[in-house]
This record gives C-alpha cells, sequence and structure tokens, in this order.
C-alpha cells in the first residue's frame, strides 16, 4: 500500500513537515511512503497511491500555484480518484496567516476528486490539518507524525 506525500516548499518549512509526517506513515508496517516535491510528481504517483497527503505554504490564505498546478494537472484522473484518503498539511510565516483557509483549499481539491478526507487526530489538534508557524517546532512535529500514522492506519483499514 503506498501513501504520497505531495508538497511544495520555497522555504524549506513545508518541505521539513513534510518529512515530520513521513516518519508517522513509516512507522506503520506494510505501508509505503513517497515523498515528493510537485516539481516531481508523476500521473502514476496519484494513481497507485492509495492516499495522498498534500501540503503548501500558506500563499494569500490558499495553496501555492504550484500544488494547484499538480492538482489541475491531473484533474483527467477524477474518475479514478474516489475512495482514495487525502490529508493536507501547511506553513505560513505569521501565526494568523491563513493556515486554516490554506488546508481547506487543499482539501477542496481533494474532495472534487472524490477522495475521503482525514483530518488531524484527536489527540493532535483535531482539526483541519497539521500546521506551523515557520519551521515546526516539537509540538507541530509531534503532529505531523501522528497524522502521517493516523492516514497510514486508516488505509490498512480501509484498503485492505
Amino acid at each position: 500500500m503506498k501513501i504520497l506525500i505531495l508538497y511544495y516548499s520555497r522555504s524549506g518549512n513545508t518541505k521539513k513537515l513534510a518529512e515530520e509526517i513521513e516518519k508517522g506513515v513509516n512507522e506503520v508496517k506494510g505501508v509505503t511512503c513517497y515523498l515528493k516535491d510537485t516539481a516531481s510528481v508523476t500521473k502514476d504517483d496519484f494513481l497507485s497511491s492509495e492516499a495522498i497527503i498534500a501540503g503548501s505554504p500558506v500563499y494569500f490564505g490558499s495553496m501555492s500555484a504550484e500544488l494547484k498546478q499538480v492538482f489541475d494537472k491531473f484533474v483527467t484522473l477524477r474518475s479514478k480518484m474516489g475512495d482514495k484518503i487525502g490529508a493536507a498539511f501547511t506553513s505560513s510565516g505569521d501565526a494568523s496567516g491563513g493556515k486554516e483557509t490554506t488546508l481547506l483549499s487543499i482539501l477542496q481539491a481533494m474532495l472534487i476528486n472524490g477522495m475521503i478526507i482525514v483530518g488531524d487526530p484527536l489527540d493532535a489538534t483535531g482539526h483541519y490539518g497539521v500546521s506551523c508557524c515557520g519551521a515546526p517546532d516539537t509540538k507541530a512535529s509531534l503532529n505531523a507524525f501522528k497524522l502521517g500514522k493516523r492516514v497510514a492506519e486508516l488505509v490498512k483499514k480501509i484498503k485492505n
């Protein structure tokens, strides 16, 4: 079972959060994790994944153009994306910098693709996904780990 962690990161903070999510996914046996940035993701990555965890920095309260471009580019795959698990993460430069609206913009794209949406676990923040301000601190890193593990465990439950 394959999980794709897809991200765009200009400063490196979103990539750091993606790497923490990857650690959580890798905690679950029988699941393979692929970490890809928006420039290297392929059509096959989308099709062969049981789950996609996508992340972007906050750009004007929404996902980056680079991540949006991936969803736009693979719109023809929409009929094959149904019932895959989707989750989101983001980073921002400010504490109130639009993280929730950015998470929702990513989740909207996933919903339009017919994906099953997963937020972060209740023992993390229990909201739309994982976020941090600047580089992930200890708490954000732990929440990212928990999100990755949760998605991996759900993939095993749903796809077995």
